[in-house]
């Protein structure tokens, strides 16, 4: 070819994406990363809230690859287009509401829209053969490679050596005797040759990347399906199921309650969106009321919010409660609901 060689490379902020793009600009290959922001990332969102992820960096873990990798990174926003994927997956959930295989050839179909458009030649990613239990088996692999319409133009160097020769490895773009043969899920393997690139911080893979993988996550949004009676959300709706304690005393509203200072703050943004209630004699929590409450309702929303406010042993605690936007505002002088009232049914997470 005239021109130098280009690959672009998914970059999801992990350690094997990171790993997978330096083999590949070892070999003299341009790489660009491209990273798709789909509403349900786990970094840069709960860990920049809370207090008890106070010791975390505070950074966006793809950016942060990139620039140890001293590559650009696109990040395209794909919340709106994402939705069929968790929606309908045609192969699926996970063990949880992980759409894995779907959002596999999902990214991959991105990945090759935008190689097309900028003149790239192909794709990288960091798959693992038998890392994932759905998306990344041998089984799985042709099926991303097919349906995502990248073909043999997709190259995963890590377990290159275990798959059949792609086009960049029958072309010589990249030399396949420099590719890998890892599979399984042991750790050890990525964290030698980070070690031997000189990669001292990078994020763990306890967890995952995306919220889907999470059960109590998971458990919250069908539990959001069900009281809306259909599957349908919006970018607001996937990140308020990640903040709070969640409880639904009843069919037809639930409760979102703050547990720190960090997620009170964050819920004070939906306060002209939502019912919300709040001590007003003590210290506690804010709280946030999805759906229609009776007056009946809202006392015992409020009795609920004394329960986790700091007046949980006094004889009453008053609290504020008032429409979306601070309408027709009120104060409630309510006993906290002792905890023996509040059956485990009520707790969505």
């Amino acid at each position: 070819m005239t021109r130098p060689i280009r690959a672009v490379a998914l970059i999801s902020g992990g350690l094997d994406s990171m790993l997978a793009a330096r083999l590949i600009q070892d070999q003299g290959v341009h790489v660009e990363g491209l990273n798709f922001y789909t509403g349900f990332c786990v970094e840069g969102h709960t860990h920049a809230i809370r207090r008890h992820d106070r010791d975390r960096p505070k950074r966006n873990n793809a950016l942060w690859v990139a620039e140890q990798l001293g590559v650009p990174l696109h990040i395209v926003d794909v919340v709106e287009d994402y939705k069929d994927v968790v929606i309908n997956p045609r192969h699926g959930y996970g063990q949880f509401m992980n759409p894995c295989l779907d959002c596999k050839g999902f990214m991959v179909a991105r990945a090759r829209e935008w190689m097309e458009q900028h003149d790239f030649d192909f794709i990288i990613t960091g798959e693992v053969i038998g890392q994932r239990p759905k998306s990344q088996l041998r089984r799985s692999m042709p099926i991303v490679a097919r349906e995502s319409g990248a073909g043999d133009r997709l190259l995963r160097p890590l377990c290159a050596k275990l798959l059949e020769p792609t086009l960049p490895e029958r072309e010589g773009w990249v030399d396949r005797e420099q590719l890998l043969d890892w599979s399984g899920r042991s750790r050890k393997p990525q964290i030698e040759l980070a070690e031997a690139f000189g990669f001292e911080d990078y994020a763990q893979p306890a967890g995952g990347c995306c919220f889907l993988t999470d059960p109590y996550y998971s458990r919250k949004l069908r539990d959001l399906w069900q009281a809306r009676g259909e599957r349908r959300y919006e970018l607001d709706d996937i990140m308020l199921l990640k903040v709070g304690r969640h409880l639904r005393p009843r069919p037809h509203f639930k409760l979102i309650i703050a547990r720190e200072e960090g997620e009170n703050r964050f819920l004070q943004g939906y306060r002209r969106a939502f019912t919300h209630l709040e001590p007003v004699t003590h210290p506690g929590p804010l709280c946030l009321l999805d759906g229609e409450a009776s007056d009946e309702d809202l006392q015992l929303a409020a009795r609920l919010v004394a329960r986790f406010s700091r007046g949980r042993e006094a004889p009453s605690v008053t609290v504020a409660v008032a429409g979306a936007g601070g309408a027709d505002r009120r104060e409630l002088s309510v006993p906290p609901l002792p905890v023996e009232q509040v059956p485990q049914e009520w707790y969505i997470t």
